[in-house]
């Protein structure tokens, strides 16, 4: 695996629970998890069922896309319970995606959040197409959890530890969080 194979790493910015409408989106091109090639902005509705394809057509119409070789995102989950179909976006963009979380989620709590939904049985097909959620050690004795579409998972576990530079979350999605964050409050903070 080359040390600078090219990653776009996707967060949403934050948004408050009465927020109505759409979720900025920020993507981040590295080379590895080191140096920045590019930013993307999109929306998508907060608590919608968008973000497969935003992000599919974002990814498809950059000029980064030649260069492209895996899709990051950090949960399932983008803007609220806009759920991103990890199955549907590699076939859309013949790019390998791997989802990240810090800590294992919920699966029980998930679902029934879901429930809330009037198409709960569509979201939650959604949620089993991501596969099983394994865990990969990215520091000594510390561990994130990942599902992936179109890498196997050996290749997906050296991705991550390739792009873990500055903390246990990728590089590219630590820096697409910060940037998210800063353009939606005025300056970035929080974890991913």
């Amino acid at each position: 695996m080359k040390r600078e194979i090219r990653v776009i790493g996707f967060d949403d910015g934050p948004f408050t629970p009465r927020s109505r409408g759409n979720a900025l989106v920020v993507g981040v091109v590295t080379r590895g998890g080191e140096f920045v090639d590019g930013v993307l902005r999109i929306y998508v509705k907060i608590d919608g069922l968008d973000a497969t394809k935003v992000l599919s057509d974002a990814i498809n119409n950059s000029k980064h896309k030649p260069q492209l070789r895996v899709i990051m995102l950090n949960g399932i989950t983008i803007a609220g319970f806009n759920l991103i179909d990890i199955e549907e976006l590699f076939e859309k963009t013949s790019l390998p995606v791997i989802v990240v979380n810090r800590k294992r989620p919920n699966m029980k709590k998930f679902k029934e959040a879901l429930k809330n939904f009037e198409d709960f049985e569509k979201r939650w097909k959604i949620v089993k197409k991501a596969g099983p959620i394994k865990k990969v050690e990215v520091k000594d004795d510390k561990f994130i959890y990942f599902q992936a579409s179109g890498i196997e998972d050996i290749k997906a576990a050296e991705v991550i530890k390739l792009t873990c530079t500055h903390s246990l979350i990728p590089e590219p999605l630590r820096l697409a969080h910060l940037i998210a964050s800063a353009m939606v409050k005025g300056e970035s903070g929080g974890r991913p």
